[in-house]
């Protein structure tokens, strides 16, 4: 995760003007990295950030996963409150890591 997060009650100028800049640079807290699991068909992925609605953007950080992308998909019956569930074949590879961006 990058970017400042204030926390409720933030009253000090200056950790809101870096909160507001980090988003206008573009970093979040709604993003986070997972590894498929090998020999199954589903990832279940906790994303503090994600809802019922939410969209879910996936870029592949290794070679393996890259290949795998077209096997990938998250069903909005997988959307969850605070967690998604990535369905995908079931392959022995341990490297299989994605990098996601939550919207929503």
């Amino acid at each position: 995760m990058s970017g400042y997060y204030p926390p409720i009650g933030e009253t000090m100028l200056v950790n809101i003007v870096r909160a507001i800049r980090n988003l206008y640079e573009g970093r979040s807290i709604a993003m986070g990295e997972f590894t498929l699991a090998p020999n199954a068909t589903q990832t279940v992925v906790i994303a503090p950030n994600v809802g019922p609605q939410s969209r879910i953007a996936l870029t592949p950080r290794t070679a393996s996963a890259a290949a795998a992308l077209t096997s990938v998909y998250i069903p909005a019956a997988n959307m969850g409150q605070g967690s998604f569930t990535v369905e995908h074949n079931s392959h022995a590879a341990t490297d299989r890591t994605f990098g996601f961006l939550v919207q929503g």
